[in-house]
């Protein structure tokens, strides 16, 4: 084949294909064993799919009620996206009898539009809107994997992990804020056998791009003249910053200096920004002044000033706008504003201090609101995959036959802690809610565990 990401060449049939598919299919199911033709990006994502407990005769849950539903995708970026979506691959879609899906970040279902008949087809097993389809909840499906990839791939027959999706054939193109490069979801195709023709991922992709592209019309980055800088750094060791209708990447330190001052827009005194920034009392205040200095050049005179140090236009940073959701109860979109910890690597006191305080608000807010959707997004995320006091909220909170793949993985949990109770984790036997984890893995963890 000449690309893994597409499931068929040109002119291939599909029906001597699928019968390969199956059998290949039936042998990973029964032993575990990838065989001949599957492609790399498929035996991949069927590992992740064991990995992850997915159960081959399952379906998908729907995780967004009607009316909570409207509400979500109503505010959601990608909502402003819709009707050139639309205008693109409707008339395709429901000519070919096929249906055209755009989902979340977290692999829900927020729009399937297309033929009547392909529709009804796909709600027997609940490819409908609310709907969560990551690759972690149902296995192997192109717009799951296109997320989980973040890269254009299409899904073949019974290259889908789940059996009832057999029948089907997708392919999707993942979705992006054209001016942070944030995963906003994912575009996708889906039908029959027709479909699997690399046209179709190539069509995916050209909708994929138009639809960023509108998107970064009808919101543009900052200029000038609106006086506000956007700070997005959550989920990255290096922050973005856009003002002045430019992106700038900053340093490590840099990126500190700028969350710091983001948080403080009255200003702080060289004395005060050392205190925040340093735990190493032989910094000295001209190696801050240094870095300041720089910093300055980087930005530009007009955008930080000193005697007191502070940024001379409003912040919008990532970080608040989680926090204010929170604040108004807006949980599911908080969660989805929440694409990781706040500048992970950093070690800077008043980093340390927000980045334990705003994943401690959410994690809460989440144990609290006991929905498996959401507590599913945080135990399948890098920074969440071993917590275990919120894999034990999700036990309690999914359905009677999710359960035994949760309960598998709080007991592997368990056994890890109950190895290593040095390690700083709490002991198994916390109570739900007690943020108990496994040894550091990222160092974020390791720091929100860190004496202040």
């Amino acid at each position: 084949m000449t690309d893994t990401w597409v499931a068929l060449d040109p002119g291939a049939d599909p029906g001597a294909r699928l019968g390969v598919l199956r059998r290949a299919y039936d042998t990973f199911a029964s032993a575990g064993r990838i065989e001949r033709p599957v492609r790399p990006v498929v035996a991949d994502s069927w590992r992740r799919s064991a990995h992850a407990r997915v159960s081959p005769e399952g379906s998908a849950r729907v995780e967004l009620a009607e009316d909570e539903l409207g509400t979500y995708r109503d505010g959601h970026p990608l909502s402003r996206a819709m009707p050139l979506v639309r205008e693109l691959m409707g008339a395709y879609a429901h000519d070919g009898e096929h249906l055209l899906a755009v989902c979340d970040a977290h692999g829900r279902l927020l729009w399937v539009e297309g033929h009547a008949r392909a529709r009804e087809r796909a709600g027997r097993m609940n490819f409908v809107p609310g709907a969560r389809w990551a690759e972690a909840s149902v296995g192997t499906n192109a717009p799951g994997t296109a997320l989980a990839l973040d890269r254009p791939v299409q899904v073949f027959a019974a290259e889908h992990f789940l059996r009832p999706v057999h029948p089907w054939t997708c392919a999707a193109a993942p979705l992006h804020d054209p001016h942070t490069g944030r995963l906003l979801g994912a575009v996708d195709i889906t039908g029959g056998d027709s479909l699997a023709h690399p046209h179709s991922l190539a069509f995916v992709q050209a909708v994929a791009r138009a639809a960023e592209s509108q998107l970064a019309l009808l919101a543009p980055p900052p200029s000038p003249d609106t006086g506000t800088a956007l700070l997005h750094a959550l989920g990255r060791d290096e922050a973005l910053l856009v003002a002045g209708g430019s992106k700038v990447r900053l340093s490590r330190r840099h990126s500190e200096i700028l969350v710091v001052l983001a948080r403080r827009p009255e200003g702080l005194s060289g004395d005060e920004l050392l205190c925040e920034l340093y735990e190493d009392e032989s910094v000295t205040p001209v190696t801050l002044r240094a870095e300041l200095s720089r910093l300055r050049r980087l930005l530009g005179p007009d955008l930080l000033c000193s005697r007191p140090y502070r940024l001379t236009v409003p912040v919008d940073a990532d970080f608040t706008v989680v926090a204010r959701r929170l604040g108004s109860g807006a949980v599911a979109a908080a969660m989805g504003a929440y694409p990781g910890p706040l500048l992970p690597a950093s070690q800077a006191p008043a980093v340390v201090r927000l980045r334990r305080r705003l994943e401690g608000e959410l994690r809460a807010a989440l144990v609290a609101r006991a929905d498996p959707g959401l507590l599913s997004d945080w135990v399948y995320s890098p920074w969440g995959e071993d917590d275990l006091g919120v894999w034990r909220a999700l036990a309690a909170a999914v359905p009677a036959e999710r359960r035994p793949a949760v309960y598998a993985r709080v007991a592997a949990l368990d056994a890890e802690l109950g190895a290593a109770p040095a390690a700083g984790g709490t002991p198994a036997g916390a109570p739900t809610g007690t943020p108990a984890r496994t040894p550091a893995r990222t160092p974020a963890t390791a720091l929100q565990r860190r004496p202040l």
